[in-house]
């Protein structure tokens, strides 16, 4: 079926998904599990289980080199998964969307093959404090290999980026501006549009790193009007070890590759060699066949239920785990934007947030703490750490409860 006639539910039946997600039916510590970590990587469906499984078991060859059927076979699953994501986030081609492990090394390819062949020293990228530790190293790397300056944008005590400033900041010297759409540690939804709108002003090119948006928010690269879009598959309820990222094809067209290998190349001599076309150029080697086509079942799931409809659910579950959690006495939500994401971090009175983490796993309840791969955020605070409750579709109100009742016991018992 064509993944845009998948029907799409009316509202979330969250018993209905949560019977579609078999790791969440466990006991950890003779507890029920309550999964509160899917910013960090999302349960899988049984659809993309089965999906994965099938291909290797029935489906699976390398692709776009051999004749025989199987390969065939795997190398239409593969390249259909490129067209889901086009589709998806609305690129205008096939050509654009690029297979990389992850929303880290599209970003690095960004580096090495657009900003990095443009850039002298001094010139500049701007970014922002709440940026994850991918969308910094990076940039880092530029300036030891050619003099490359990180600019960064300040954000208020309420995690929101300072517009004024970040545009301030961008000057004749800037080569980019790459930007998280949501923080992964405060859970601010950025104003992308805006961004994108002040940085073309002045004609600078922007990325937009997508990995903590893709799931919780339609995307339209389009009506963005971005340059470059990364995401990655395991916080969409795909496989591990697959992204994607997205290019203006022109842009594309005048990077140079970003690895050399088979795939990328239409010929090969002593002399020198001719890269293949978009979008094989970037994909150098073997690629993950069965996470590739894991994304696009992945994707087809997500289709299937709405992204208004899981949006909606995680905004009533955010509101209600936010009043809930406020009456925990010695409780202090970290990141309190107007424009959230369904991520709540915080910080308790007189424990340190991997203690937290440890006596909630003994009450089944799977939290991530410590500084979230975003260690300037934590120092913009002036704390070492945050304990971090994300929430996804299948996560329910009785969830947050019993991870109020459980912070609420180990602050009577050591608070």
């Amino acid at each position: 079926m064509n993944e845009l006639a998948t029907p799409v539910r009316a509202g979330l039946d969250v018993a209905a998904v949560r019977a579609d997600f078999p790791c969440l039916h466990q006991m950890i510590h003779d507890r029920p599990l309550v999964f509160l970590d899917s910013a960090t990587s999302a349960q899988k469906p049984r659809r993309v289980i089965d999906t994965v499984c099938e291909v290797l078991r029935h489906d699976y060859a390398n692709i776009h080199r051999g004749v025989h059927t199987l390969s065939q076979r795997a190398t239409d699953l593969h390249d259909g998964a490129r067209e889901k994501i086009r589709s998806f986030i609305n690129a205008a081609s096939e050509r654009e969307i690029i297979f990389t492990r992850g929303g880290t090394e599209a970003i690095n390819l960004v580096a090495q093959s657009f900003v990095r062949p443009r850039a002298e020293p001094g010139d500049e990228v701007l970014i922002t404090t709440m940026e994850h530790h991918a969308n910094i190293v990076p940039w880092q790397l530029l300036g030891d290999q050619v003099g490359l300056k990180l600019v960064v944008a300040p954000i208020n005590d309420d995690g929101e980026v300072l517009l004024d400033a970040l545009a301030e900041l961008i000057s004749e010297r800037t080569r980019l501006v790459s930007v998280a759409w949501v923080s992964n540690a405060l859970g601010t939804i950025n104003p992308v549009h805006e961004i994108a709108r002040l940085a073309h002003a002045r004609g600078v090119p922007v990325l937009i790193d997508a990995c903590q948006a893709v799931q919780h928010i339609p995307i339209d690269v389009q009506a963005l009007d971005c340059d470059f879009l990364v995401f990655s598959g395991h916080k969409l309820y795909g496989p591990s070890g697959i992204g994607a990222l997205y290019g203006k094809e022109a842009l594309l067209e005048a990077m140079p590759p970003y690895q050399g290998g088979g795939d990328m190349i239409l010929s090969v001599s002593f002399d020198g060699t001719e890269f293949n076309e978009l979008p094989y150029k970037f994909e150098a080697g073997t690629p993950a066949i069965e996470a590739a086509v894991g994304l696009g079942a992945a994707i087809d799931y997500v289709r299937s239920l709405g992204l208004d409809n899981i949006a909606a659910h995680e905004h009533r579950l955010l509101a209600y785990a936010t009043r809930t959690l406020n009456q925990i006495p010695g409780l202090r939500i970290v990141g309190t934007a107007r424009a959230k994401s369904s991520v709540i971090s915080f910080v308790l009175d007189q424990l340190h947030a991997h203690d937290v983490g440890t006596l909630l796993d003994l009450d089944g309840i799977a939290v991530r703490t410590g500084h979230h791969c975003a260690m300037p955020v934590m120092d913009r605070f002036g704390i070492a750490a945050t304990t971090r409750a994300s929430l996804a579709l299948y996560n329910t109100e009785g969830e947050i409860d019993a991870l109020a009742a459980s912070l609420r016991r180990m602050i009577e018992r050591f608070g």
